[in-house]
């Protein structure tokens, strides 16, 4: 795989020269048990030095899990219930959009198991299924307990709701809605170029941490490549590895 990183490596220097942080880290979608694919998932971590934060679904979620996370140094997340589409014919795929009985005490339950599970290590973010939530949830998330909200695309906001933090991902390498395979390669640097371009220039939030979406289950061998030298590229270029807090 040939990429040329040459237009993500002038930005990243752009940024330095204008004194922008750039906080980066790490999300991956729709883990539910230790496999094959989780262990490669955590030997890039380390080898890379950045933190993966790990969206686990929490009604298929294996207890064995909870001592494979704390001992690979995987963050645990919340990623919805059960990762079940309740779309109406229209609709995208959701579980947490479309208005529906029982969709508090999804979110409600998906936090009190993975508590179960996880204890202190786990982050109270909420992670729904196809990043897609109803915004007249999100005060409710934030009073069952949660404290983050994680979706994808820039922020409008440091705060969904109030006591609920904001904090997305930007750049998912896989290509959803044709082969499923990697993004060609140039049009991921070229978005990866405009978010922080738009950061400089103040049209994004720029203390929003930039984050990478993967979804470590359906990786091809190009995927991991990219997402490998992806990592690479941000932290050589002046990026800072980003993890969230417990609290």
């Amino acid at each position: 795989m040939k990429v040329d990183w040459t237009p993500l490596r002038q930005e990243l220097s752009a940024c330095r020269r204008g004194g922008l942080a750039l906080p980066f880290w790490w999300r991956d979608d729709d883990a539910i048990a230790p496999t094959a694919a989780l262990d490669r998932l955590a030997d890039l971590s380390q080898s890379t030095g950045l933190a993966v934060h790990l969206a686990i679904i929490p009604a298929h979620a294996a207890p064995a899990l909870a001592e494979y996370t704390k001992a690979r140094r995987i963050i645990p997340l919340v990623h919805g219930w059960a990762h079940h589409d309740h779309s109406i014919p229209g609709e995208k795929k959701n579980e947490f959009l479309t208005d529906r009985p029982g969709l508090a005490d999804d979110s409600a339950r998906g936090l009190a198991r993975m508590q179960q599970l996880f204890g202190l290590c786990l982050r109270p973010a909420f992670v729904p299924p196809w990043n897609r939530v109803k915004d007249t949830h999100l005060p409710v998330l934030a009073q069952q307990g949660y404290t983050i909200l994680s979706t994808f695309g820039a922020r409008k906001g440091h705060e969904a709701a109030p006591g609920l933090t904001q904090i997305n991902t930007h750049i998912d390498p896989i290509w959803w809605k044709g082969t499923r395979d990697l993004v060609e390669p140039d049009m991921l640097v070229q978005s990866t170029v405009a978010h922080l371009r738009a950061r400089r220039q103040r049209a994004e939030d720029a203390a929003e941490p930039f984050g990478l979406l993967t979804h470590h289950l359906v990786h091809t061998q190009a995927i991991w490549d990219f997402t490998s030298a992806f990592i690479h590229e941000m932290l050589s270029g002046g990026a800072t590895p980003w993890t969230m807090e417990t609290t």
